[in-house]
């Protein structure tokens, strides 16, 4: 049976299945006590969240490859320490969705599918643009997020609640960090 369903997960692959479909029929057995329903919610959630955790982490890691200016080194050196806290968090919210019975749906296509970020400009080289455009992107997933934390309180998965909490923390501290460059 593995065999035959792992075979059907790459066939509808090859054929680029847009990621919603794949995810409304692919689930997996567990002896989770969450409602199905509410858990092929949360899994619906959580790979949003997770398209828009990549991006972020992704358009950061294009600003830590191309920021130049008088504040490069510093900048340079925030930005990646900004991707290893995302890459953090991109490998917990699709854990958590796999651990509810659910396909993360991961990949940087997928991502680049369903994400809800504006896509980053690519005539942005100078250091305060950068911290601009990440400080609009940290604010509109910060945001997001904690829309993510209501629906999940909603769902009463105070699991994914407490997932969603600890992300928002960091992007509000992540984009603090970004306004204080901006609010000299």
């Amino acid at each position: 049976m593995a065999n035959g369903r792992q075979a059907s997960i790459r066939h509808a692959s090859a054929r680029h299945e847009p990621v919603e479909r794949v995810l409304a029929k692919t689930s997996f057995e567990t002896r989770h006590d969450m409602d199905a329903r509410k858990r092929k919610q949360m899994v619906k959630l959580l790979n949003q969240q997770l398209a828009d955790t990549f991006d972020l982490m992704s358009q950061t890691k294009h600003a830590h490859w191309n920021v130049k200016g008088p504040n490069f080194i510093g900048l340079h050196k925030m930005f990646d320490d900004f991707v290893e806290g995302l890459e953090d968090y991109i490998d917990a919210i699709a854990e958590r969705a796999t651990a509810l019975g659910g396909l993360a749906t991961g990949t940087l296509r997928m991502a680049a599918e369903t994400t809800r970020l504006e896509e980053y400009p690519t005539d942005v080289f100078a250091d305060m643009d950068h911290v601009r455009t990440l400080a609009d992107r940290y604010a509109q997933l910060g945001a997001s997020t904690r829309r993510a934390i209501s629906m999940a309180e909603d769902a009463d998965d105070q699991d994914t609640m407490d997932l969603f909490i600890d992300v928002s923390r960091d992007l509000d501290k992540w984009l603090w960090f970004l306004e204080a460059h901006l609010q000299a």
